[in-house]
């Protein structure tokens, strides 16, 4: 008992002589199934010896492990440094503190508990059953639009994936303006005349330490999937694009997100444009140099969310993407690896926005797409306010996500030999009659951006962790079992292919691709002349607004 309080009040201390044992206490009390058991399992990675927790499912969680040294004071927008090394135990026995965000409210469809937050955050999670011996290993890669998101989300965890013989990690990245902040004095200081993607590094970072020290908890580093959801799927795409990440991964799964293109969602700004908008952020932040911004509280480092503020995201740096990333597939230069890409059926980032009479329609089409609006609407037809909001809906997701994923799949195709297989994920969930959701409406919500990523992990109790706000059938829970399954197939060999869900290869003359719907069976890809006119000039995503799923 004295043991334990004592390391509670560690915990809650970093100062010289004292390495960081985990979140702080009042980080996010454990899932359920998480109760600690009498074997506390241990490994030795390369900087020391670490104490996890075994669960009653017979899995060991390793929680809160550094992968690089903290981000901090001079380090802050420099690339992830090595963790200096200790000695005796590291109690790897609680999350790590997610990286510098918005807080989420206590109704909000992805609240995971109490959010302890810190600049101090790279720190990776690892889920593994015992007497593993090169095992598959699958590092997911959060969502949240850059700007949100951590491993700590009950959304993202791997404990179900894990009994099924598979090492799951997945980490912290710098998000928003730690993350993604470029600067004519950060170029210049670099050694690679590049700034902006410290996210990315700091992912390249964690699969390097996965690449060294997996093996100590059963896993193989030869055989190393990557998967992620929004911006974790568009930083696949990124990683897949990048030499950096070269070898460090075998396979790779996107859902709902691709950095591609010169427009739209995916559009990614380059290096002198990035380092403008951040000498606005300067201005914003009132600091006269880059020593000013480093002196700063990280809490001070916001980025307004209204339209025409300086943005903050992904950007064509010419280190970590030497070049756009459609210029890198044609150059053949992609990591050549199996992929299973996918998108939800009722998703959307933005596009015409909520539509409510024909005449908002039809005036909206014209804004966005000028002289190009009778060829959308004749894409799109629509005679009712009823068709007219039904097909926004549908156009908003053809323009901003399945023409993306759709583009990756091509070029992945064209320019590579491994082969690619393709989703669409169409099962709304299940709702308790009379929840309130802030931020989902469940009469209208279908299978929403981000809907798909419980059923994969097998994590859809993630939502009734404080509240009940899913109603989930024995249907959804074999659904969600199949899916899991599929992707721990693919994870394995490269084929998806269960009993359960038969897929098809990606073919360009004749795209289909698997319908996760009420049942799974396989189906045609939207039309391609609706994803051809996007993909010539989609509209353009509105700026600001609240950070999504």
């Amino acid at each position: 008992m004295m043991i334990a309080r004592l390391r509670g009040f560690i915990q809650q201390w970093r100062g010289p002589g004292l390495f960081f044992l985990g979140a702080l206490s009042a980080a996010p009390p454990a899932l359920a199934g998480e109760a600690v058991g009498t074997s506390e399992p241990r490994v030795t990675t390369q900087a020391g010896a670490i104490e996890g927790r075994m669960l009653p499912s017979g899995v060991r969680a390793f929680l809160g492990v550094p992968y690089a040294a903290p981000p901090v004071r001079d380090l802050r927008w420099r690339a992830p440094q090595p963790v200096a090394a200790w000695k005796g135990i590291y109690h790897a026995d609680r999350f790590g503190p997610q990286c510098m965000q918005q807080q989420r409210g206590i109704l909000t469809n992805q609240y995971s508990g109490a959010e302890v937050t810190s600049e101090d955050c790279l720190y990776l999670n690892i889920w593994a059953k015992p007497g593993l011996n090169k095992a598959p290993v699958i590092v997911f890669l959060h969502g949240g639009g850059f700007f949100i998101g951590a491993g700590s989300m009950a959304l993202y965890g791997g404990e179900t994936v894990a009994t099924r013989d598979i090492v799951f990690v997945n980490l912290n990245y710098r998000v928003g303006p730690l993350g993604f902040f470029a600067h004519p004095e950060l170029t210049s200081e670099s050694g690679h005349k590049a700034s902006g993607n410290y996210g990315f590094l700091d992912q390249i970072a964690a699969l390097r330490w996965v690449r060294e020290n997996i093996a100590q908890f059963g896993g193989d580093p030869s055989n190393v999937t990557i998967a992620g959801q929004s911006a974790g799927s568009m930083s696949v795409l990124a990683l897949q694009a990048s030499p950096l990440a070269k070898g460090l991964f075998q396979r790779a799964v996107g859902m709902s997100g691709a950095l591609i293109g010169s427009a739209g969602p995916g559009a990614m700004r380059p290096l002198a444009q990035a380092e403008q908008d951040g000498v606005r952020l300067q201005v914003i932040w009132k600091g006269s140099n880059l020593a000013d911004l480093r002196a700063m509280p990280a809490d001070r480092l916001v980025v307004p969310r209204v339209p025409g503020s300086p943005p903050v995201g992904p950007i064509e740096d010419g280190y970590v993407l030497p070049y756009p990333i459609d210029e890198a597939f044609n150059r053949s230069a992609q990591s050549d690896v199996p992929l299973m890409l996918g998108f939800t059926r009722d998703e959307s980032l933005g596009g015409l926005g909520p539509v409510q009479t024909l005449a908002d329609y039809k005036a909206r089409a014209a804004a966005a797409f000028g002289d190009r609006a009778d060829a959308f609407l004749k894409l799109y037809p629509a005679a009712t306010d009823a068709e007219a909001k039904a097909q926004a809906r549908v156009a908003d997701r053809d323009g901003t996500m399945a023409a993306a994923m759709d583009a990756w799949a091509r070029a992945q195709v064209a320019k590579g030999k491994a082969p690619v297989y393709s989703y669409m994920f169409a099962r709304p969930h299940s709702y308790p009659t009379g929840v309130h959701i802030p931020d989902l409406d469940p009469a209208t919500a279908g299978a929403y951006h981000t809907s798909e990523v419980p059923f994969w992990l097998s994590t859809i109790e993630s939502f009734n962790r404080f509240r009940p706000m899913r109603d989930w059938s024995q249907a959804d829970r074999a659904f969600s079992s199949a899916m899991t399954d599929s992707l721990v197939a693919f994870a394995r060999s490269g084929k998806p292919d269960t009993q359960q869900l038969k897929w098809v290869t990606f073919d360009p003359a004749r795209p289909r691709l698997l319908e996760l719907g009420a049942d799974a069976h396989i189906a045609a890809w939207p039309d391609e002349r609706r994803l051809a006119f996007f993909r010539a000039a989609p509209a353009q995503r509105p700026a600001g607004g609240a950070a999504r799923d």
